[in-house]
């Protein structure tokens, strides 16, 4: 089988239109609707310039194997998660690049129920099938593309985690990144005592202030010089289609997605004592610990949204967090949200009554950690197998990519799915100088 460029582990994902293109995305709409045996699909696209055309493909693609199509317009890749079981449809497309530069684009899929899809339950068959020419014949009852606005019920769905009259009047900086939270944000504001001010607010797909991706430094400073400005309690800002968010306290602090999920797993713990937490094998400790404090039991998971969502149905779990950001939640369906644990954090700073640098300054402190730093490298398969053997001493784990463990320090190396990369993540006990020690000389093996 001719191995398709864009055919990644999680998604397809590429260069637009070397590797994805509009003949692509209609041969992927044929084929899924062949291979779920669709007969409703929702499908719904960020704000990049290529996506409105790959949309359209996409749906001319579907309706001519006989599904109808539901389209949510501009939208959140949450809103497809929601959405497809919401309107009882067969599965769900969102046509994304999330984070990636803008001469990207993306196609993410769930099947019905919002079950998640990914290279080896899925995408693996759509391959094959546009690979091998087995689209079948074009349907000889063609469906309709039906435009569907589910804002309101989407929005009226969140109510479930959190309850506005716990919230406080909190001064909030909310940055869009110029991606497609904007309207969301507007359509939540009303429920909310909070003030919002928002920062690169409109939806705009020439990205004038950088592609929304606030794991980049140089992306962070427009919501720290609105924080100061307004002197605000709160800073989140969102990636492009906004199943991410990230946070900054009071002072302005980026605060690394790793504490986020020791501190929402913490909460839900209270609230639902004894349940399971899934968590990624990058940046642990903290999360163990938070876990077993609060009383629920810590299952760990090799990283990405499929993986996560299968343990997370797996073992019935009530939350899954990444250290990347992604947060997942049981009734969502097992699906990210990035609105979620937005709402989960105001409603948490009112009820301990905390700013949020008191409320993970501890754990910082604790379990302090290098984020997650990015290598391109010409082997990256031969550099795994280089720090194994230099790294030999260590306690050896091998779930997702190599975690080598130290009583007093740890780290994980890992080859991207997405990109040609090898990612770092290093975190020590207690110890900052010793974690940015290791993190050097890790980063000097990894790059010469």
């Amino acid at each position: 089988m001719a191995k398709i460029p864009g055919f990644k582990a999680y998604d397809i994902r590429g260069k637009v239109p070397s590797e994805l293109n509009e003949d692509l995305a209609y041969k992927v709409g044929r084929a899924f609707a062949l291979q779920q045996k669709a007969k409703k699909v929702v499908i719904g696209r960020d704000v990049r310039e290529s996506s409105p055309a790959l949309a359209n493909s996409l749906a001319k693609g579907l309706t001519e194997a006989g599904a109808d199509v539901l389209d949510l317009g501009l939208c959140g890749t949450e809103m497809i998660y929601f959405g497809t079981p919401h309107l009882d449809a067969d599965g769900g497309i969102m046509i994304t690049a999330s984070h990636n530069p803008p001469e990207y684009n993306g196609l993410k899929f769930v099947k019905r129920g919002s079950k998640p899809m990914g290279y080896d339950s899925g995408l693996n068959e759509i391959e094959e099938m546009i690979s091998n020419n087995g689209l079948g014949e074009v349907s000889s009852k063609k469906g309709n593309v039906l435009p569907t606005d589910i804002m309101d019920e989407f929005i009226a769905s969140l109510r479930k985690f959190y309850d506005p009259k716990n919230i406080k009047k909190f001064k909030v900086v909310v940055n869009a990144g110029n991606g497609c939270v904007g309207p969301a944000l507007d359509a939540l504001e009303p429920n909310l005592p909070i003030e919002m001010i928002k920062v690169h607010h409109e939806p705009d797909s020439s990205f004038p202030n950088g592609v929304p991706n606030p794991l980049l430094p140089e992306n962070r400073h427009s919501t720290i010089e609105a924080m100061k400005a307004h002197n605000a309690d709160l800073g989140v800002a969102w990636d492009g289609d906004y199943d991410r968010c990230f946070f900054f306290d009071e002072k302005g602090n980026f605060i690394e997605g790793y504490y986020i999920v020791g501190l929402l797993a913490k909460s839900l713990l209270k609230k639902f004592p004894g349940e399971k937490i899934v968590h990624d094998p990058r940046l642990v400790w903290n999360t163990l610990k938070e876990v077993d404090d609060a009383g629920g039991e810590a299952v760990v998971s090799v990283s990405g949204h499929a993986y996560i969502k299968q343990k997370m149905r797996e073992v019935n779990s009530i939350y899954g967090g990444e250290m990347s950001a992604h947060h997942y939640f049981r009734d969502n369906y097992y699906s990210d949200s990035g609105l979620i644990p937005f709402l989960l954090i105001l409603e948490l700073l009112a009820l301990e009554n905390k700013t949020l640098s008191e409320l993970v300054g501890e754990m910082i402190n604790n379990f302090p950690c290098s984020g997650e730093i990015n290598s391109r490298i010409e082997n990256p398969g031969a550099k795994l197998d280089e720090l194994k053997l230099k790294y030999s001493d260590g306690k050896l784990d091998e779930l997702d990519g190599v975690s080598i463990e130290y009583p007093e320090w740890r780290f994980n190396v890992r080859l991207s799915n997405t990109e040609p990369l090898i990612r770092l993540n290093v975190e020590a006990k207690n110890d900052i100088q010793l974690m940015e020690e290791k993190t050097k000389e890790l980063l000097d093996l990894i790059r010469n």
